[in-house]
């Protein structure tokens, strides 16, 4: 299990609390400058945060005091981190196995020994092969498939990946899932992936933090995050294209520029005649050839095709708001449904999520002064 809990507010705030069983991949989301790779580089030890507590396996690697003196501190080479890099920092005058290697080179194995473990990692890549070739004769997934090597040579109790497949094309990235997916089960080590791509996110990981600006703001498995996100700064992170703003008072809320009254559970965690943002997800929504006494007229004021899916901007009638519907286009040539076309939308009170209008976003009101 990898436990982090860390905080800094300079040179950058800093404010990251997460965890990663064996066997979990953790993947951190956020937009650029976030502090997602600095969270990574302050778990391998590249980084020392103000204060807190970094424990891999049983062992702390870092920790202090309630004074922020710090107890306990490993340097890099003391932690157990293998850490595959954006741009896989391949040694270009070493060959793929050569490459794969290096980590080895202080352990008490013999030659004989770390070339036939690395050997085996490059098989476990499938890439044996290749294992005598330099670095400018692999292509781009060939090197990331070597950087995992060699990453994976000391046997690490993490892996820590840093957009290890932002430079790749997307048939070599589907590639590298399947190969990060066996390797999960094989390894059984906590996983920490880096990525700016959602969808990446949503494919890959159990569990997504949320950074921005170098603080966690939410941990939830894809599923939850994606449609119970915990504020509106969480929701603009993950594209939630669907949020709106609102009033919710015991149970009712009100849609703001439009005469729609919503009857929403009331958990007791908002105070009552509040403003509020809240978002619905596709599964919510309906659209129909013909009204009914729950639904709202509305214009379709855009069509986009995306394969066999159709992507609709409707604006609700007499009101500036427009909300996204996905469809098959089946059902989309079943509702005879063109630009301009009058639909009639239904939402589904009971898949509506309410959170917290957070008028300032800037999450470094977290950090104490």
């Amino acid at each position: 299990m990898l436990k982090v809990k860390i905080q800094q507010a300079s040179p950058s705030p800093l404010q990251i609390n997460l965890e990663c069983a064996p066997g979990e991949l953790h993947a951190l989301v956020g937009p650029s400058g976030s502090g997602k790779t600095t969270a990574l580089r302050t778990i391998a030890g590249l980084n020392k945060p103000a204060s807190g507590k970094i424990e891999c396996d049983g062992h702390v690697w870092f920790e202090t005091d309630d004074l922020g003196n710090t107890v306990q501190q490993l340097s890099p080479a003391e932690r157990s981190c293998g850490f595959l890099f954006q741009q896989y920092a391949l040694f270009p005058h070493l060959s793929a196995l050569g490459n794969v290697m290096i980590p080895l080179q202080n352990s008490d194995l013999n030659t004989t020994q770390r070339k036939a473990i690395s050997l085996d990692l490059l098989d476990r890549m499938g890439i044996a092969n290749l294992a005598e070739r330099m670095p400018n004769q692999l292509s781009g997934g060939q090197q990331q498939r070597v950087a995992l090597a060699r990453a994976l040579a000391r046997q690490p109790k993490v892996l820590l990946l840093d957009e290890p497949f932002s430079a790749i094309d997307t048939p070599t990235r589907q590639s590298l899932y399947k190969t990060l997916a066996d390797l999960r089960s094989d390894l059984n080590i906590p996983i920490l992936l880096v990525t700016h791509d959602l969808r990446e996110a949503d494919l890959l990981a159990d569990q997504i933090t949320v950074i921005d600006r170098g603080i966690s703001l939410q941990t939830a498995p894809p599923q939850v995050l994606f449609q119970k996100p915990r504020n509106s700064r969480v929701a603009e992170l993950v594209g939630i294209s669907n949020m709106f703003h609102g009033v919710f008072d015991a149970g009712s809320l009100s849609w703001d520029g439009c005469d729609m009254v919503f009857n929403v559970a009331d958990k007791g965690k908002i105070p009552p005649n509040v403003r509020v943002a809240w978002v619905i997800p596709q599964s919510g929504l309906s659209v129909h050839a013909s009204p009914s006494n729950a639904s709202l007229p509305a214009v379709v004021e855009k069509m986009s095709s995306l394969g066999q899916i159709a992507v609709i901007q409707l604006r609700i009638q007499n009101s500036q708001n427009t909300i996204e519907w996905e469809a098959s286009s089946a059902e989309v040539k079943r509702l005879c449904m063109e630009v301009s076309s009058l639909m009639h939308l239904e939402l589904d009170g009971n898949q509506i999520h309410i959170m917290p209008l957070r008028l300032i976003n800037d999450p470094r009101r977290f950090i104490d002064r």
